[in-house]
């Protein structure tokens, strides 16, 4: 009786020394993640959500569209988020060099990317001079694209008369320049782009070959947020790397086509696989960020913005927990 008695405590000993710590790792953590741009560059956010790849990350995720990156950045300076995936832009850019202590702790598409569409009539990028460009919002993703697009082309927006209308997402802005009246052209994802070409109207330019370096699709988050929680924000990053190799699957692929008509609003299949085709290859596997990239974005928001110009960008990337998984092989 004496022997079982004792053999029951340590079985109950060890039971309470485990229960503990595989309580913590099963608990999932929860987190909430702001983006701006509602195309397919968000798709690995989609994805990750509808695949349950945050969940088995042991992320409670919840994934917000915001109507601009300046209300993601603002939500994560109030402590109500703990990322935003977004771009190097105006907004971004100029919440750093304001003071806040905002950091890329990784990129995912580290290229401009995306389609530029124009009305029929206008055949080249000179033909853009005195004409209507759709934004979501000035110093956004969608300005930001087009900016780098019209310094590619030696198109400067204050002497050709660029004129920027703030119309809303990539959805709403598809809508305006199909419709016409409102604007003239406008940067659209390849989903919009090839729903717009099939319309009759013209792709000026795959931002993609024109190679300008840009930090396209970065994870931002506080600095101060990396330092307190950087368990969360290696869940984080593990889920995402995760996402890209089961995007780049070729048996999941109707998992991510329903995740991109569900959530970019399309009606045709083949709309959708436009933005699915994009997809396998914008996301890098190395997931740092493009440091080259931030360099240009810093150089052309620099002219107007002398705290801007006085950024480094060594300051404004957290590399240690990208390099941790890099060590450990992950990518």
């Amino acid at each position: 009786m004496e022997y079982r008695m004792r053999c029951c405590l340590i079985v109950l000993v060890l039971m309470l020394g485990f229960s503990s710590p595989v309580f913590a790792v099963s608990t999932p953590a929860k987190i909430v993640v702001t983006y701006g741009g509602l195309n397919e560059r968000s798709g690995v956010l989609f994805v990750a959500k509808d695949a349950g790849i945050f969940q088995k990350h042991g992320l409670d995720a919840q994934v917000v569209n915001v109507r601009s990156g300046a209300v993601g950045l603002s939500a994560l300076a109030a402590g109500e988020t703990q990322f935003h995936r977004g771009s190097g832009t105006g907004a971004s850019i100029g919440a750093m060099a304001g003071g806040l202590d905002l950091v890329f702790v990784a990129g995912l598409i580290n290229k401009l990317d995306g389609t530029f569409v124009v009305a029929p009539n206008i055949k080249t990028p000179a033909d853009l001079k005195g004409k209507r460009i759709g934004v979501q919002s000035i110093g956004g993703g969608v300005w930001m694209f087009s900016m780098l697009a019209f310094d590619h082309w030696g198109i400067n927006p204050e002497r050709d008369n660029i004129q920027f209308r703030i119309i809303g997402d990539q959805a709403v802005m598809a809508q305006a320049l199909a419709t016409g009246g409102i604007i003239d052209a406008a940067y659209l994802g390849y989903a919009f782009g090839a729903q717009l070409e099939r319309q009759g109207f013209r792709v000026l330019a795959d931002l993609l070959k024109l190679g300008i370096p840009f930090q396209g699709l970065g994870i931002m988050a506080r600095r101060s947020f990396v330092d307190r929680s950087p368990e969360t924000v290696e869940r984080y990053l593990r889920a995402m790397v995760e996402t890209i190799k089961f995007i780049n699957n070729p048996e999941n692929k109707p998992v991510v086509i329903r995740s991109l008509m569900r959530t970019l609003r399309l009606s045709k299949v083949e709309d959708a696989e436009a933005g699915y085709d994009m997809m396998k290859v914008l996301y890098d596997r190395r997931i740092y960020a493009n440091v080259d990239g931030l360099r240009n974005v810093i150089r052309i928001l620099g002219r107007s913005n002398e705290q801007i110009r006085k950024l480094k960008v060594e300051d404004i990337i957290e590399e240690r927990i990208a390099r941790k998984l890099e060590k450990e092989g992950l990518f």
